[in-house]
């Protein structure tokens, strides 16, 4: 009689033993074979994108230089706006009427409302950071009892809060830390999902100029299609 661990297993092969238990059975040539088949399709994704480039024609390659060279000076044109109005920097305005001027002025403002305490320290510690790393966005911060039109107006209670503002009006807040974990403790990469959530920044770090490359690379993929089918029409 045959041992009852050995089970009997089916294989392209035919019959064959294998002492492993049925749950475990072959799992590590499933995961590997898996993997390879993964590796298949993105091998052949990539020969076929590199195939399709290598049909542009003279006219194609030219259509793209010449879109390329119009998003290049789009893109200087937004940062030079850009740091024009103090983007890039995170920087402290002096009273209320400055307020509505930056609101006015930029698209997306991130307003911290603070006071001299260690929360709101720690918010300037994230926000100078995030600053820099969005351009897209206007970074600034007012002190909330020497604003008193704007805290009641804006319903200011507690510090720090994030006046999130979107074409000269307040979209969202962000009061307090907690929807940062409810501690001081937490990462730029938390706050700056927190502001993505509320589209005042780019996820992950896409400002609109990392967009507009992404426009020039999908103008490349269509304009691989368009000549493939021009080729099937011919």
């Amino acid at each position: 009689m045959a041992d009852p661990s050995v089970i009997q297993q089916v294989s392209k092969s035919g019959w064959r033993e294998c002492s492993t238990p049925p749950w475990t059975l072959c799992a590590s040539q499933a995961v590997e074979q898996q993997v390879l088949t993964v590796a298949k399709v993105i091998e052949e994704q990539l020969d076929d994108e590199i195939s399709k480039l290598d049909r542009l024609d003279d006219d194609d390659l030219e259509r793209l230089r010449e879109q390329r060279l119009a998003q290049m000076k789009l893109m200087a044109a937004k940062r030079q706006q850009w740091l024009a109005l103090g983007h890039g920097d995170y920087q402290e305005i002096h009273s209320e009427k400055d307020f509505f001027a930056v609101a006015k002025a930029s698209e997306r403002v991130v307003c911290h409302f603070y006071r001299e305490n260690w929360p709101c320290k720690v918010m300037d510690k994230h926000l100078n950071i995030l600053a820099k790393q969005h351009l897209e966005t206007r970074f600034v911060k007012i002190h909330a009892e020497k604003s008193p039109f704007l805290t009641e107006r804006l319903k200011i209670v507690m510090l720090p809060t994030l006046a999130l503002i979107k074409k000269g009006k307040v979209d969202d807040y962000v009061v307090g830390f907690d929807e940062l974990g409810a501690t001081d403790e937490f990462s730029t990469e938390e706050l700056e999902e927190r502001l993505a959530r509320s589209s005042i920044v780019m996820a992950d770090g896409q400002s609109s100029l990392d967009r507009s490359r992404e426009t020039v690379r999908r103008n490349v993929r269509q304009s691989s299609r368009d000549s493939d089918s021009n080729s099937d029409d011919d």
